[in-house]
């Protein structure tokens, strides 16, 4: 079995996130992992999986105020009956605060080519209370493809105040079609 490939990436000024860390690579065993967690309802992979990203992301949560997971729409979290990315945040230490809403039900991101993934997403989020407090927020979520959803999420979190937002994934798609 091959060793995990830690995808860590530093972001300019240009983007609301200032680094993305992913535990592994969205190919392979990871990806059978996430499907697992995500469309066969094996909950019970979130601790153990949410166990790689606080070892891996370590540097991203050592100072982190809260963890924040990526909100589904109300319908498509009905039908799946729960949300992964709130799963694992659970499991990270820092406390977990709900502070988006996704606003907008948008398509599945994961057919759509890169360049319709951040109109998909644009105003597909809103604040749900605006902290007190928090000044370095981690976004967390199971995969990023273009990171078009962790972006949206951002600059919301960045409007409403916060100073530093990064992002915490599970796994990020490496090839060319992000």
């Amino acid at each position: 079995m091959r060793s995990a490939q830690v995808i860590d990436e530093h972001f300019d000024r240009s983007h609301a996130i200032s680094r993305l860390t992913a535990v592994d690579a969205y190919e392979g065993r990871m990806k059978e992992i996430i499907h697992a967690l995500k469309y066969d309802r094996r909950r019970s992979i979130s601790p153990r999986l949410s166990a790689l990203m606080r070892e891996r992301g370590k540097e991203l949560l050592g100072d982190a105020d809260c963890v924040v997971p990526v909100p589904l729409h109300a319908r498509r979290e009905y039908r799946r009956g729960f949300n992964q990315a709130y799963d694992l945040a659970l499991h990270l230490g820092p406390p977990v605060l709900s502070l988006l809403a996704r606003v907008k039900h948008t398509r599945s991101q994961i057919d759509l080519p890169k360049h319709q993934r951040q109109e998909n997403v644009r105003e597909a989020f809103a604040m749900i209370d605006k902290p007190s407090g928090p000044s370095i927020v981690v976004l967390v979520d199971d995969v990023s493809t273009t990171g078009a959803t962790l972006e949206s999420c951002a600059r919301v979190l960045k409007a409403a105040g916060i100073v530093e937002v990064r992002a915490l994934t599970a796994a990020r798609v490496v090839n060319a079609r992000r």
